[in-house]
């Protein structure tokens, strides 16, 4: 207990946390503060204080979801998001340095981001090809995994995932006839948005044989099969041109590795004026890697990049980056909409897997949700083009394309039922 006593005592700081050890000694670390709810954690064996403390960004998430760390005052969110504001990003980070996992850890985390085309396959299958039914219960009718946008913090998840898609599309520029590539089209609420908004046709493309299922069973039933496609196929396979990209929530799974062939093979499908929007997950500041326990139980392959490492792979590529923005609280807003909504849906999660995968997956949400208010990550939007000329020279365009998405009715369409 002395090691995780002297690690809670450098990371805790403002705030109230009291842990309870195996032998019901209650341990109190920082001090109060009226805008941080106080937590109280019991460990449940005599083990887990050193399992923890010995790999602590391994070690929490496993306790947690085996039931040997309990939050008896406050939720998981509380908890995660007391110690991450203790180290939030713009003090320095001093949580994500006190429990640093050495070189090691690091080493095998590269060596996971060599995500060659079978290993891409089985990582995407680990997460996408879950139970159709677990992600209808914590996501939007549309069925968007991807962070919303929030034109108000107060607005519903179906009103923020439906702005977000206006977003996107106001910054494509799209005509009627345009063809469009969507890489990694989820349940291909993008692709279906895109078409019923202007007309172009889109094929989809996804790693993930459920998500591909339903993707079509959806164009089928909204009688527009001939003009939205999905195919089983990875972005290196892709053949064609196409007027316009679209890639939302995929670039996390290519890897820095592979980074310059996705640009690469990204410019050789654009036409001469065509235009893509890279939608992505990233870190502020330098490049970092996937903490072990996302990249274990979450996202095997998976890794966001810095804006650094995402510029740098377009410059052999000729690409000219013409638009980039920040969204930086978008995500963790949306985040604490699918926590609230899995916490909501506990039982039917249960009854679909068991207690430890509710556990981990309530960890796995409120971490990414701390990580986002607090931590570094935010997410990119970045607009490429292959010719200076293709788009206005203002963003005048983009505000006027999405006002007028944005004051049609948004798209209400459920989920086929599976």
């Amino acid at each position: 207990m002395w090691l995780l006593d002297k690690l809670l005592t450098r990371v805790i700081r403002e705030g109230e946390l009291t842990l309870i050890d195996a032998g019901g000694k209650a341990h109190r670390y920082g001090k109060p503060r009226l805008d941080r709810k106080p937590v109280t954690i019991r460990l449940t064996d005599a083990r887990v204080a050193g399992d923890i403390a010995r790999n602590p960004r391994l070690g929490a998430g496993e306790a947690y979801m085996e039931g040997r760390l309990v939050v008896e005052q406050g939720d998981v969110l509380d908890f995660i998001d007391l110690v991450t504001w203790n180290g939030r990003w713009e003090r320095g980070g001093d949580s994500r340095h006190a429990i640093d996992r050495g070189w090691s850890g690091k080493l095998k985390a590269v060596i996971g981001l060599l995500n060659w085309q079978r290993k891409a396959k089985r990582n995407v299958a680990h997460h996408y090809d879950l139970n159709d039914r677990l992600y209808d219960l914590f996501l939007d009718s549309d069925r968007q995994y991807s962070c919303a946008y929030f034109t108000d913090p107060a607005n519903s998840l179906e009103q923020a995932q439906a702005d977000k898609k206006a977003h996107i599309v106001a910054k494509l520029d799209l005509r009627p006839g345009h063809k469009v590539l969507d890489i990694g089209c989820g349940w291909g609420g993008m692709a279906l948005y895109i078409h019923a908004k202007t007309g172009a046709s889109v094929h989809g493309i996804t790693l993930s044989e459920e998500q591909l299922k339903v993707a079509r069973r959806r164009a089928e039933e909204s009688g527009v099969s001939d003009k939205v496609t999905f195919s089983l196929t990875d972005y290196r396979d892709v053949e064609g041109k196409f007027d316009r990209i679209v890639s939302v929530g995929m670039f996390e799974h290519v890897g820095p590795p592979q980074y310059r062939v996705f640009f690469r093979k990204c410019r050789s499908l654009l036409t001469e004026n065509g235009v893509m929007l890279l939608h992505t997950i990233g870190r502020m500041g330098k490049p970092g890697s996937t903490d072990p326990w996302t990249a274990k139980y979450i996202f095997p392959g998976g890794y966001n990049p810095a804006l650094s490492q995402i510029v740098t792979a377009t410059h052999s590529t000729k690409l000219i980056i013409s638009d980039i923005e920040t969204l930086r609280l978008h995500y963790a807003l949306t985040l604490e909409h699918w926590y609230r909504r899995t916490v909501a849906a506990r039982d039917a999660i249960v009854a679909l897997y068991d207690e430890r995968f509710y556990r981990m997956w309530t960890f796995y949400l409120a971490g990414a949700c701390c990580a986002f208010r607090h931590g570094g990550l935010v997410n990119y939007q970045v607009q490429l083009i292959r010719g200076r000329g293709t788009l206005p020279i203002t963003r005048d365009y983009m505000q006027e394309a999405e006002l007028a998405l944005r004051q049609e009715a948004p798209l209400r369409e459920e989920m086929p039922a599976p």
